[in-house]
């Protein structure tokens, strides 16, 4: 079976794909890869179904020979990468053949990236999902000397790019309020978002630390909440005020008060904000948030349509005797404008 041995691998590679929904009841959280956008642009990249797993490295990438002749696509942060010395392009598919070795170093923006196969990572599905989920015990962290499967490919072109939406280095996150916003002053709302935030050095799969300058944002008997539902995008507020941005291995429930609950579009821009990154909330009502999202939906489904060949330079291309260069031959002594009969 095609796929990928790992050779070497970062401290925090694990399979990913979208996660699993409808367990909350059960105490799981949804999961899945930190970066969404993300999965949508390899499955772009590869014209696959964005529900196929991925291998999200987070930091550091690795090094893995290929079992047989695959193709592949980078996505999310930036991290150097090289196909038998060779450098490939970021935010790009491929194609490896047997034997051969990739290589991925450290991000030198954002967080997490994703390395693709045609056809998914196709490891046995757990609880109808392949996305591991350490928090919840679902599966384990990628090691040396595993074998990432490649599922069933369809196949097409490779040598494909796109463009990468800018989402490493901060920015802005619309928050919308939830069921919890009352219990913030409209004081302590515009404060919020009046301030300027920086993510700390305490961030991992299941939230974000959001540190500021100056007092924390209370909440109004927040020591007599009872427990209740968490989802992705929650911003939950510690004993003495200080912001944690949850994402996709958030609890399922908890008592801390929530000032209110960023896009789900948004939160690439949290996962992938490296320590000291810049963040800033604004307020948008409950029909601009919606708005925002099936605008960002729409530009998911048209992602496959933005993709277009790769220039590169002829010395790079390894199988570049593969490609027809030459259509056809005509004679330099041969008059252009002759007629069949005239020749």
């Amino acid at each position: 079976m095609s796929g990928l041995k790992v050779l070497k691998i970062g401290p925090a590679a694990s399979v990913q794909d979208q996660g699993r929904p409808g367990l909350l009841d059960q105490g799981v959280s949804r999961g899945g890869a930190a970066d969404l956008l993300a999965l949508a642009e390899g499955a772009a990249l590869l014209r696959q179904d964005p529900n196929l797993a991925a291998l999200e490295m987070g930091g550091m990438g690795g090094t893995f020979e290929a079992t047989g002749p695959l193709r592949i696509a980078l996505t999310g942060a930036p991290m150097m990468a090289a196909l038998d010395g060779s450098a490939l392009a970021w935010n790009a598919s491929h194609r490896m053949e047997a034997g051969q070795r990739l290589e991925i170093g450290a991000a030198r923006r954002g967080v997490y990236g994703y390395l693709h196969l045609g056809g998914g990572i196709s490891t046995e599905p757990v609880l109808g999902a392949r996305a591991t989920h350490v928090a919840a015990g679902l599966g384990r962290l990628v090691a040396p000397g595993d074998r990432l499967p490649a599922g069933r490919d369809a196949g097409g072109d490779t040598g494909m790019t796109l463009a990468c939406e800018g989402r490493f280095g901060g920015g802005e996150l619309r928050i919308v309020e939830s069921f919890q916003s009352a219990l913030f002053s409209p004081e302590v709302r515009a404060r919020f978002a009046e301030t300027e935030f920086r993510r700390g050095s305490r961030a991992n799969r299941m939230g974000v630390e959001m540190l500021s300058e100056g007092a924390g944002f209370a909440a109004a008997g927040q020591l007599n909440i009872l427990s209740e539902v968490i989802v992705p995008g929650d911003v939950q507020m510690t004993g003495d005020g200080k912001p944690f941005v949850l994402l996709r291995e958030a609890q399922t429930t908890g008592g801390y008060p929530r000032i209110g609950t960023v896009l789900p579009c948004d939160l690439p821009k949290v996962a992938q904000a490296q320590a000291g990154a810049q963040l800033r909330f604004r307020w948008v009502t409950l029909e601009e948030g919606l708005s925002l999202q099936a605008k960002h939906e729409k530009a998911l489904h048209a992602l496959p349509g933005t993709c277009h060949p790769l220039l590169r330079h002829p010395g790079d291309i390894s199988d570049l005797l593969s490609y027809q260069l030459v259509s056809g031959a005509v004679s330099a002594m041969a008059d252009p404008f002759a007629t069949g009969e005239d020749s």
